[in-house]
């Protein structure tokens, strides 16, 4: 499933109706007809619902979806909100069958009291207001009308995207706060970035016919990664396997003032299915985290004043994958220790402290002939770019691939709905996780999860995308199972693998 941009979701309908062949009016009532199957699985029927329409597709859909309801029983108000002359196209031909069909408008114009009289009285709202086509702010009367409707205390369906929200997200003035966002075809760039995804409520998707070839050949590849998808490409260990197997893993991270970040990573990187591990830490931390992680082998680095002193002899250390930075501190030391490993011949995950530096080795990565993953969250991804939080969050789409296509990497923006990015500028959209993971250690977690995978798949992006998935997912098993968002800890995210991982097993017998 594709996330689109208003400009692609144009240009999939376009050639749809002029090359393949499905008209303008076919499409309007296949969506129609999609919308109210959702729609009659969640509304009640004796609740009474109101369709508020605008002009364009948008109103068109909820003419189609305002017969629909009728036809199935449901009491139900059309408001046409425009003057009636002003509805053009399909939506003009939608609306006479509608009125043919022997059914009744309310007209805003000229009613605008009685209106905000009844608004206040219906159980469910349906939003067909405005599209996708929206631009700069939402004007009278709109603008009224989705307050009023951000007043009622019915339950408020979107049409593919909340009226008055970006399609592909930023800044919000005025726009419906929907309970329920039913897209059409595509999912819009806006449903995964804020602040418009927080319009958004629950995201349902429903498929109006549109031909997959017709949205591939016109829309860049961004794609909600699901767990269909981590079932199918999650490997299967072979009864024959040994420690060896899965790989040889070395995690270098660690300080004093930070000895518990290196320690997360470890442990998730086993939890993970990595078959051997060695934690390089500074020499004058080795006592302190040694025995936390029982089941790694330790190697000592030089130190000094508590951190990495910039020497390591990696040499005589088989290696088949290396996480880097958590917890390393920002030294003079640690910026040696990163330099001197991304010179390595192993595939290589870049975390936390090791960021930091990005402007001091971002040639050599961009040399590297190794897979190399960076996971940054915005904050870090700004100093990687020299912008603003910002600005990131203003274009993760955009600025993600920018990073991953120049420096030919793998880039993790972090976040909600976190973003994986592939060399060639191919995108992955993560939905599992929630607010119990904005906690200091939930990254050094997600670092050992993706270096562990990246040793154990053929496809590095699926490594990538599945560790990212796990990562989230074990986060709302907690949530689902007796923890609240306030209370989760790392250290419980690396406990919930052990669920999410027996849970994919059972999906893949």
């Amino acid at each position: 499933m594709r996330v689109v941009t208003a400009a692609e979701m144009y240009a999939i309908d376009r050639d749809t109706i002029e090359n393949i062949g499905i008209s303008d009016d076919s499409l309007m009532e296949n969506a129609g007809q999609a919308l109210f199957h959702v729609l009659k699985e969640r509304v009640s029927r004796s609740a009474r619902v109101a369709v508020l329409s605008g002009t364009g597709n948008n109103g068109g859909d909820g003419f189609v979806v305002a017969r629909m309801l009728k036809s199935y029983g449901y009491d139900v108000d059309l408001w046409i909100i425009p003057p009636k002359e002003k509805i053009k196209g399909a939506a003009k031909a939608a609306l006479n069958v509608y009125e043919r069909s022997g059914y009744d408008i309310k007209e805003y114009a000229g009613n605008e009291r009685i209106f905000a009289t009844q608004i206040l009285h219906y159980d469910v709202i349906i939003d067909a207001l405005l599209g996708i086509g929206i631009q700069g702010g939402v004007r009278s009367p709109y603008k009224e009308i989705i307050e009023m409707v951000n007043r009622s205390n019915a339950a408020v369906y979107a049409i593919d995207i909340p009226s008055g929200t970006p399609a592909d997200g930023g800044e919000v003035e005025t726009a419906v706060r929907a309970d329920v966002t039913i897209t059409i075809q595509c999912p819009k760039l806006g449903a995964y970035t804020f602040p418009t995804a927080d319009y958004y409520g629950e995201l349902a998707v429903v498929d109006i016919g549109i031909p997959p070839l017709v949205v591939e050949r016109n829309a860049a590849a961004r794609l909600i990664w699901e767990e269909e998808d981590v079932v199918r490409t999650l490997p299967e260990r072979k009864r024959s396997s040994h420690k060896g197997t899965y790989g040889k893993l070395l995690v270098v991270g660690g300080s004093r003032q930070m000895t518990g970040a290196i320690t997360l990573t470890a442990k998730a990187a086993l939890r993970s299915g990595a078959g051997l591990l060695t934690m390089a830490v500074p020499d004058d931390i080795y006592s302190v985290v040694a025995n936390r992680v029982p089941e790694a082998m330790y190697y000592p680095c030089p130190s000094r004043d508590g951190s990495f002193s910039g020497a390591i002899d990696v040499s005589t250390l088989d290696i088949d994958a290396i996480a880097l930075g958590p917890g390393m501190g920002r030294t003079d030391g640690a910026r040696q220790l990163v330099r001197a490993l991304l010179q390595q011949p192993a595939p290589i995950v870049i975390d936390a402290d090791a960021l930091f530096f990005w402007n001091e080795y971002a040639s050599l990565v961009r040399e590297r002939k190794d897979v190399t993953v960076v996971t940054p969250h915005p904050g870090e991804m700004a100093r990687m770019l020299g912008l603003s939080i910002d600005d990131i969050e203003s274009d993760r789409f955009g600025l993600s691939k920018q990073l991953a296509t120049e420096y030919g990497i793998y880039v993790v923006l972090k976040g909600p709905y976190t973003i994986v990015t592939t060399p060639d500028g191919s995108q992955y959209v993560n939905t599992t996780g929630n607010p119990a993971m904005a906690k200091g250690g939930s990254g050094d977690v997600l670092t050992g999860i993706i270096a562990a995978f990246l040793m154990q798949h053929h496809s590095m992006q699926e490594a990538v995308s599945n560790a990212v998935w796990v990562h989230g997912k074990a986060a709302d098993m907690l949530v689902e199972d007796g923890h609240s968002q306030w209370d989760v800890l790392a250290g419980d995210l690396i406990d919930g693998i052990s669920s999410v991982l027996s849970h994919l097993q059972k999906r893949q017998q």
